[in-house]
């Protein structure tokens, strides 16, 4: 369900762990407690500062029945880190509360909520079952918490059921009624506004605004409210309101590489892309620290490779080529806990593509059609069909796209399906085959279309893969010879990041090939500002100077 951060140098390219058959999957024997052993969730921990819990301002703070001062201290871990997204962490820490008082109903209710951030059902059912058995020593408060939880497991258990949604919702107001200044339950209803009951935070939208906004009016600074707040303005496109949350949820859990990661996310949409290397290079450095100091793999930390694809990315987009090679090369040779991760393994062959680089390309995409995730091996054929078309293999690409919807048809349907996740690619590589065929005028208006998608598609990871596409189907144009496409798509990426040297670039490549020098020259003086910092060896870099000193 959780779609949607960090780093590991490797100077050498690992097979990918996830190419392995089911049998071989170093997950198979943890489908008992989802993607993670029960080992590490039952690991001692201790407690930490930077998480954003205890009773300070901005801290996350309940009351619960234990006599255990210790008890109470871990199970604000527990929260704080659940608001986080740091599952292991949060399980880890519910555990300790229990060491300290096996008769904490509501260290079991965190580790419910724990298990389904784990996408462990079972697990999250069994947990609350314990509460249960144990919430008539329980306060009233707690006892309706508990009572609410089977509400939401029941609803998260059929996402498309819209009345067991909204029960959810109203059995939240309820609790609300009874306990109004109950900062949790606020902001369990902000994300209970979200399009299922599986929201946590990422998809909120103007309704759920509201709800964290009344969080922080009852717990000033509450760290979680700005987090999610981050979230909700992204989805909503107020990137500056997103930025101003991130920088407060960043200073107020700043032992929390995700609270890192969220700054990051939008200093790249203001153009400060080399201050969110910054931030994603902090968020590793936590994590590289942690995964030594616990013993824990950091293949099972779900956050490692998103942040380790985003700081890739970035570098990428400064023109940094040797840097995002590095951690795309880590980030794809690490197995992915969630088909989400194998997913964006597509950003490993488009990269190599866009260098020219087929021959390696082709092994990556059949690493990704080798995945167990029918979502992932759709777009390993993608790949293969566009190295396919890039070689002038026509038929070879017309194989690959076939093969590409017919892996996407085995995608599991439902609230979070990843279909909708596919659909544009597929279409990216039939509108490209079109444009090289005699269908170009169809061909342009299904990648105009694919465009228009994926530039409409919210979040901040969205918007730097969109870019990366459009510079795809620019280079595609150009290599049609339909120049009124690569224009249109040029000015696309322009719109879409002012800021992106690659803008510029693919700009002053059409109107030198227009004949108009001037521009051209213009173009290419504002690509080589924006590549500043990159690479001394860069291509692009050389040919747009080549051009400027030719004035």
């Amino acid at each position: 369900m959780l779609r949607g951060c960090c780093l590991i140098l490797a100077a050498v390219f690992v097979a990918p762990a996830f190419a392995q058959t089911d049998a071989d999957d170093p997950h198979a024997a943890c489908a008992a407690v989802g993607y993670v052993p029960a080992g590490l969730l039952g690991k001692p921990v201790a407690l930490r500062d930077g998480t954003g819990a205890g009773q300070g301002r901005g801290q996350a703070h309940e009351a619960v029945t234990t006599a255990s001062r210790d008890a109470q201290a871990f199970y604000d871990q527990g929260i704080a880190y659940l608001h986080s997204y740091v599952w292991i962490e949060a399980a880890r820490s519910f555990h300790e509360a229990l060491r300290r008082d096996p008769k904490l109903a509501m260290a079991h209710l965190g580790l419910s909520r724990a298990f389904t951030g784990l996408e462990d059902k079972a697990a999250a059912w069994s947990a609350l079952v314990k509460a249960e058995g144990l919430a008539a020593a329980a306060s009233p408060r707690e006892r309706r918490r508990i009572a609410l939880r089977r509400v939401h497991l029941e609803a998260l258990d059929d996402l498309g059921n819209v009345s067991k949604h909204v029960a959810y919702k109203k059995a939240l107001d309820e609790a609300l009624a009874a306990d109004l200044d109950d900062v949790e339950l606020w902001l369990l209803r902000g994300n209970a506004e979200e399009a299922t009951a599986a929201g946590r935070g990422q998809r909120g939208g103007v309704a759920s605004v509201a709800f964290y906004e009344k969080a922080l009016a009852i717990s000033p600074d509450h760290f979680a409210a700005h987090h999610y707040l981050v979230h909700s303005y992204e989805m909503l496109g107020r990137v500056d309101d997103a930025l101003a949350h991130g920088e407060i949820y960043a200073r107020l859990a700043a032992g929390v590489p995700h609270a890192r990661h969220m700054w990051a996310h939008d200093l790249r949409r203001v153009g400060r892309t080399q201050d969110a290397i910054v931030e994603f290079r902090k968020a590793d450095a936590l994590e590289n620290a942690y995964y030594a100091a616990e013993g824990i793999p950091a293949e099972f930390d779900w956050h490692h490779q998103h942040n380790l694809d985003l700081l890739a990315t970035s570098y990428q987009h400064q023109g940094q080529m040797h840097e995002a090679e590095v951690l795309m090369r880590t980030s794809f040779a690490l197995p992915p806990p969630l088909e989400g991760a194998a997913v964006n393994k597509k950003e490993w062959p488009g990269f190599l593509l866009a260098r020219g680089r087929t021959r390696e390309a082709r092994e990556a995409a059949g690493a990704l059609v080798a995945s167990r995730f029918a979502a992932a091996r759709a777009m390993g054929h993608v790949a293969l069909g566009q190295a396919a078309l890039g070689e002038g293999q026509m038929d070879e690409a017309r194989l690959e796209a076939t093969r590409a919807r017919q892996a996407a048809d085995e995608v599991e349907a439902g609230p979070w399906s990843a279909r909708s996740t596919l659909l544009p690619y597929l279409d990216l590589l039939d509108g490209s085959l079109k444009l090289h065929s005699s269908e170009g005028p169809a061909g342009r208006a299904l990648l105009i279309d694919v465009e228009k998608r994926l530039r409409a598609l919210p979040g901040p990871d969205a918007w730097m893969q969109a870019l990366f596409v459009l510079e795809s189907v620019a280079r595609t144009a150009r290599e049609a010879g339909d120049w009124e496409l690569a224009e249109y798509t040029a000015r696309q990426m322009l719109d879409h990041d002012a800021a992106y040297a690659g803008a510029h670039y693919a700009l002053g490549l059409v109107a030198e090939h227009r004949g108009d020098g001037a521009a051209a020259r213009q173009s290419y003086a504002n690509a080589e500002r924006y590549w500043a910092s990159a690479d001394a060896d860069l291509p692009e870099l050389a040919r747009v100077r080549q051009r400027v000193a030719a004035r």
